[in-house]
């Protein structure tokens, strides 16, 4: 593997370790109560002032350093229920209550160590800068719940409002390397769970019954027309069925079936369109149908799109350049995952940076793209097999948010190299 850019600092071992303890003992939303108290401990013994519980495992960590912006830098701590084939050393082995397998298979054990280094730097520099910094560790954001969780318990109320919040995801894109774009960078997503109330009956007469299998199957089908016939070839927009449950039986027509749809899009306008479109065809499947009752359909989840303010982008941007390399800081086109972090700017009405850095073996990425074999060689988030390198990637991500952070503490200091 190619070295790392010369002008980013390695990691101290703890830090490296912690990453690996971490990995090791993933926790779903909301339950993140080991990787809370470790985080908290870190943060105070940085000389953070920290509060625990805030939006029920969330953890603030605040250091004021004289008069100046107050910034906020956001990692989350959530994990995924997946089982990890990975392979590695540290891969985990935790299970959930109920026997599920447990796997930081998004990286977010990776955003919570570069965090805490981050706030090492800063600390380490204060005579540099001026400001608070506020560093936020998220739960829950796999729910979509944890940052409003923050919000919802005074997150701003009690520690301040920033004039910056900067945030950053690992992908599989060459480590050493970070990727952004100004304005809509993540879609938005809305979870929807649709019940279809049928009318069951014996397998034998099913002239006797409204079957919401069958009715489920037309839906599902219909759903996919949205994208490919209601939307403009020049907008975006994904309609997924991720789930579909129904009967107990071979021989029983049940008397309902249940849809998991996931909806991503990146205007507000397609977003009403498509959401509309989804309502209009459930119902009109179940009236052509002859169903008694009309769909159920419930909300599960409602994020907002991740917005890169384009002035403030900028700003982030040169700090990243001049920390990195220019030729290291790519631009990326509209990506289709969501975040909540949008929750956090919009309640504090303040800009966002967001950008993503890059977690995998370039030399490895280099010899996919070569053979056009990207999808299938070098793991997404959420696979199983995901597995960022560990220090070169703790190494950049520290790097590039401690410098991010220094650009809105203090632009001209962080003009420096010596991050």
């Amino acid at each position: 593997m190619p070295p790392i850019n010369s002008r980013v600092a390695r990691v101290s071992n703890d830090l490296a370790e912690l990453y690996r303890d971490l990995h090791a003992h993933p926790e779903l939303s909301f339950a993140e109560h080991r990787t809370a108290a470790l985080v908290a401990r870190r943060a105070k013994s940085l000389g953070y002032e920290v509060v625990e519980g805030v939006g029920r495992t969330g953890v603030v960590a605040r250091l004021a350093n004289g008069p100046g912006p107050l910034i906020l830098l956001r990692a989350d701590m959530d994990a995924l229920p997946v089982g990890e084939q990975t392979g590695l050393p540290y891969a985990s082995v935790a299970t959930d209550p109920e026997g599920r397998p447990l796997m930081h298979a998004c990286g977010h054990d990776m955003h919570t160590v570069c965090l805490l280094g981050a706030l090492e730097r800063l600390a380490a520099s204060r005579d540099r800068w001026s400001g608070t910094v506020l560093g936020v560790f998220q739960p829950a954001e796999e729910i979509g719940a944890g940052a409003q969780a923050m919000v919802d318990d005074g997150l701003f109320e009690r520690f301040g409002r920033p004039e910056i919040v900067l945030a950053q995801h690992v992908l599989p894109i060459p480590v050493g390397t970070v990727a952004t774009r100004a304005g809509a960078i993540l879609a938005a997503n809305d979870s929807l769970l649709i019940t279809l109330h049928g009318r069951g009956g014996h397998g034998s007469r099913p002239e006797t019954t409204v079957d919401p299998i069958v009715l489920a199957a037309a839906t599902v089908l219909r759903l996919q027309t949205i994208v490919s016939r209601e939307i403009a070839a020049t907008d975006q927009a994904v309609v997924t069925v991720g789930t579909l449950h129904a009967g107990t039986k071979e021989n029983i027509i049940a008397d309902e079936a249940r849809l998991g749809l996931s909806v991503r899009t990146y205007s507000p306008e397609v977003r009403t369109r498509v959401l509309a479109a989804v309502r209009r065809i459930v119902r009109a499947e179940a009236e052509a149908a002859g169903a008694d009752r009309m769909p159920t359909i419930e909300e599960l989840t409602r994020l907002p799109i991740t917005v890169n303010d384009p002035v403030a982008l900028d700003r982030t941007r040169a700090a990243l350049c001049a920390a990195l390399g220019a030729e290291q800081v790519r631009e990326m086109g509209a990506f289709p995952a969501s975040e909540d972090v949008g929750v956090l700017t919009e309640a504090a009405g303040a800009p966002l940076s967001f950008w993503f850095f890059g977690g995998a073996d370039p030399a490895k990425v280099a010899a996919a793209q070569q053979r056009g074999t990207v999808e299938l060689d070098i793991p997404m988030n959420h696979s199983p097999y995901f597995a960022p390198l560990a220090e070169p990637t703790l190494d950049c991500g520290i790097t590039a948010l401690t410098a991010a952070a220094l650009a809105w503490l203090d632009s001209d200091h962080a003009r420096d190299d010596s991050i």
